[in-house]
């Protein structure tokens, strides 16, 4: 959420930045409401101010005997007065945090200008992509002549864009999750959680899913919980409302979890398979550091989640997004995208966002500096290290033979037994 100072210094300067994004933010509107907020404020410590003497008054009245009732009935109607005051400033303290709640976050000022694909920019590659001597087959045809991805039963089971894994489709599946795990936790220093896949709106709204996002989240409407679109939301939110102590940062967590989202992207070969799916596997990576280690973090979770990519020997380019397609919270943003050459596309499997205070103002995460000072907000940071849906098709495509069969790349193969080919299901 938006500092309300920040707005009263800079409303122009903040305005513009966040229309880079695309948003309008009416910081005249903010303007308006703090104004009236802070003349409410002066009110109230002016009647304050006479209900005290007012007091004293009926209290001096009393000691002399004298009859206190019209000290009585002026004190009477001056506290009417500051509830009345008290509840004018609750209603514009709330209309003012749902106006600041509704903004994103301003773009750093090297993010590419632009809002849409066309303005991202291609930051950089692994280099010249896999040539093949057969034809080559997409990842459902592969998956589906194995028998270890069902999709017809995965929507009987629940509705379209459910996937349903089957044999060493699942087995392929679980591979990747541990193997990402133990990367991150082993060899990048993360501690491992294993966290809630469902979580309230006070966590929703600390890291910028809501109130925005709500429409792509499923809710669960008895309790109020929403199921997590990604292992961010209650992972960041585990120090919500917190005070950490310098020496404690950076915290570096690392979670698997399923991921829910409404949106499956429109019909057509787009959301062919697992190309967009409503549930699907990831890793995280979390940060939270002190503000001046956020860049350095940024670039340590982008070479962390690009390790995944080298160990399985996949294709990749890393894309810089511009200022129109960075997400409601993100300051800036690296999308990491691995080749499909089945599909004959570039499928995004991981970002990298650098949130900067933003997430940590919403869910009042505060740190103390080094040395002592007043509280002062950390960064955050996250990246997917990787999602295993769009990984899946990556590695049933690049790792196709001509008959048809699926290799399994080295470092998988210990996960799996020794098995160095998926097997086929029997149906």
């Amino acid at each position: 959420m938006h500092d309300i100072r920040r707005v009263r210094r800079d409303a122009e300067e903040l305005r513009l930045a966040i229309g880079r994004k695309g948003y309008e933010a009416d910081t005249a509107a903010a303007l308006e409401l703090d104004t009236r907020w802070r003349a409410l404020v002066t009110e109230g410590d002016r009647l304050k101010a006479e209900l005290n003497r007012a007091s004293m008054a009926i209290g001096a009245a009393k000691k002399a005997g004298r009859d206190a009732q019209e000290e009585i009935e002026a004190a009477r109607r001056t506290r009417e007065r500051i509830a009345e005051v008290d509840e004018e400033k609750r209603v514009i303290q709330q209309q003012l945090r749902e106006l600041l709640l509704s903004w994103p976050a301003e773009p750093d000022p090297d993010v590419p200008e632009g809002l849409t694909e066309a303005e991202n920019v291609i930051f950089r590659d692994s280099g010249d992509l896999p040539e093949f001597d057969f034809p080559l087959k997409d990842h459902l045809e592969l998956a589906e002549a194995l028998g270890i991805l069902d999709m017809e039963r995965g929507a009987k089971i629940t509705g379209s864009a459910w996937p349903l894994y089957m044999g060493g489709g699942a087995a392929l599946e679980r591979a990747l999750i541990n193997f990402m795990l133990d990367l991150h936790t082993r060899e990048h220093g993360y501690t491992e959680l294993f966290p809630p896949f469902v979580v309230n709106e006070d966590s929703a709204l600390g890291t910028g899913q809501l109130p925005k996002l709500a429409e792509d989240m499923y809710r669960i409407d008895r309790e109020g919980f929403y199921l997590i679109p990604t292992s961010e939301v209650p992972v960041t939110n585990m120090h919500r409302g917190e005070v950490l102590s310098a020496k404690q940062l950076p915290l570096k967590y690392a979670a698997y979890s399923a991921c829910f989202r409404r949106e499956a992207g429109s019909y057509g070969a787009e959301t062919r398979g697992l190309l967009r799916v409503h549930q699907f596997n990831k890793v995280e990576l979390v940060q939270i550091t002190e503000p001046n280690d956020s860049e350095a973090a940024q670039q340590e979770i982008l070479q962390q989640a690009l390790r995944v990519l080298d160990l399985l020997k996949l294709p990749y380019r890393v894309v810089e997004l511009c200022a129109g397609e960075l997400s409601f919270a993100a300051a800036k943003c690296f999308d990491i995208e691995v080749w499909a050459p089945g599909t004959g596309e570039w499928l995004e499997a991981s970002s990298v966002s650098n949130f900067r205070d933003f997430q940590a103002r919403r869910m009042n995460l505060r740190y103390r500096p080094e040395g002592g000072g007043k509280p002062a907000h950390p960064h955050t940071l996250n990246g997917s290290g990787l999602a295993t849906s769009r990984l899946m098709v990556a590695l049933l495509e690049n790792y196709q033979t001509p008959e048809g069969r699926i290799r399994v790349p080295g470092v998988l193969q210990p996960y799996l037994g020794g098995m160095d080919q998926l097997r086929e299901v029997r149906r």
